[in-house]
């Protein structure tokens, strides 16, 4: 389908690099374009040598015309740009690297896929769903927006493997034929709006990802979510259900223990992971895990062990007593009202970053347990009179280090330190995750 091609990539991130890669194999004419400019000579040189032409730093008009046979968007670029708009007008199909990848596996192979995709918690799901996979010894490869582009793959996937991957509604956008043999929803609520414009698109661009599914195939969703079930009214699966909240036909909570149908799972005591999100997470895992029979046992393995996804309400250490929780890609409100929820300890919050207008007062309905407060960032004395607002008592830090030993110091054992942040770090760091790996070398630097 993609051999001897005509190909403009537009992008030049992870997915356009090994895109372009893809199809200089299959003897296709590849443009690369990207309007910023890239610091890896490396990355330049070998897709030179391989053929491909590289324009950086500027979208030529004439660039994209008649002769061109696809269009590979990266995700991140807007759906309105003017290649895509040019595009359209001119019948040239826009897809991506996941679309790519997807129409190239080889049939005969036997692939099965389980794709992950919500507002929320996909990535938590899409990782635990490839753990108990791999604990349970399936083949399996973890492939998308994360792990590694899924067309890197192919060329070297095994005989009956199953990728896991997870898909971004960027990603969803443009695909079209794409279709998953199991597929989770977690939820959908308002995001993305700069991107998607209105609610009804995103709405619409979410249920893509179970569009071509027949009744062979398997949609998981989450029973308590009425976007979502509105979403996907329509679709041709067999539907399956979790919930947090009622005992259904499916995986629910019951006196304290997740179950999948009438099966006991896990205790809910037993789990590192904490919050109705990551149960619902979980659930959904273990839904889609069971349909490529997935066992018990090596679910209970990875669940007793698994401490989440790196600086997403990530447990750190129990320090000195101190149940320790670093959740730095909290750049927003929302993201701190979830993490409050998730804990009914005595919790003492680390809040700030970046000055954008963000309202903590929305947190006051989540600040029940809050113990203490450390203002830190570009917004701290915001983050003060929100302190003084809900009486609680509230420390003033320039700097993350001195916030995390501030935290410690009025901590007690029995406590929650909680890096829960509200607001991003551009203020002092380059991303957020630096912040989060500065806040755990220091806790665990503590005697």
């Amino acid at each position: 389908m993609f051999e001897n091609k005509n190909i403009l990539i537009l992008g030049l991130a992870r997915s356009g690099i090994a895109a372009a890669k893809f199809l200089v194999k299959r003897g296709c004419s590849v443009t690369v374009n990207d309007k910023k400019e890239t610091e890896d000579e490396n990355i330049l040189k070998e897709l030179s040598s391989l053929g491909v032409k590289v324009i950086l730093g500027r979208h030529p008009d004439d660039l994209i015309n008649k002769d061109v046979d696809y269009l590979i968007k990266n995700p991140g670029v807007p759906i309105d740009h003017k290649y895509v708009l040019k595009a359209k007008e001119l019948n040239i199909p826009v897809i991506n690297e996941v679309e790519m990848a997807y129409l190239s596996i080889p049939k005969e192979k036997n692939i099965k896929i389980l794709a992950i995709t919500g507002s929320n918690g996909k990535t938590t799901t899409t990782t635990l769903a490839y753990e108990f996979l791999k604990a349970n010894k399936s083949r399996v490869v973890l492939a998308g927006n994360i792990g590694i582009p899924l067309s890197s793959l192919i060329d070297n996937l095994e005989k009956d493997t199953i990728i896991v991957t997870e898909i971004s509604c960027q990603q969803l956008e443009n695909l079209d034929k794409f279709n998953p043999n199991v597929a989770i929803m977690t939820n959908i609520v308002e995001a993305h709006i700069d991107f998607m414009k209105t609610f009804e698109h995103y709405k619409y661009v979410k249920s893509k990802l179970i569009k071509n599914q027949t009744s062979n195939d398997i949609a998981i969703l989450n029973k308590e979510n009425e976007n979502l079930l509105e979403a996907v009214k329509n679709a041709k699966s067999t539907k399956k259900y979790f919930s947090s909240k009622q005992i259904i036909e499916g995986s629910y909570i019951k006196e304290g223990k997740i179950y999948y149908y009438d099966e006991e799972i896990i205790s809910l005591e037993e789990l590192k992971l904490r919050g109705v999100h990551n149960y619902e997470n979980i659930m959904a895992a273990v839904m889609g895990v069971k349909e490529f029979g997935c066992t018990t046992k090596a679910i209970k393995k990875v669940l007793t062990t698994f401490t989440g996804v790196e600086h997403r309400l990530e447990f750190v250490c129990n320090k000195n007593g101190r149940l320790v929780y670093n959740d730095t890609e909290a750049t927003n409100i929302k993201c701190s009202q979830i993490a409050l929820a998730s804990f009914t300890e005595p919790t003492i919050i680390l809040l700030g970053g970046l000055e954008r207008g963000q309202n903590f007062d929305d947190l006051i309905p989540y600040s029940k347990n809050i113990k203490a407060i450390v203002a830190m960032g570009e917004c701290k004395k915001r983050v003060v009179e929100f302190g003084k607002k809900i009486s609680v008592p509230t420390y003033e830090c320039d700097y993350i280090t001195d916030a995390t030993l501030k935290a410690y110091e009025i901590s007690n054992k029995g406590d929650v330190i909680l890096l829960s942040p509200g607001s991003a770090s551009w203020d002092q760091f380059k991303q957020c995750e630096d912040r989060g790996d500065l806040f755990k070398e220091t806790i665990k630097n503590i005697k």
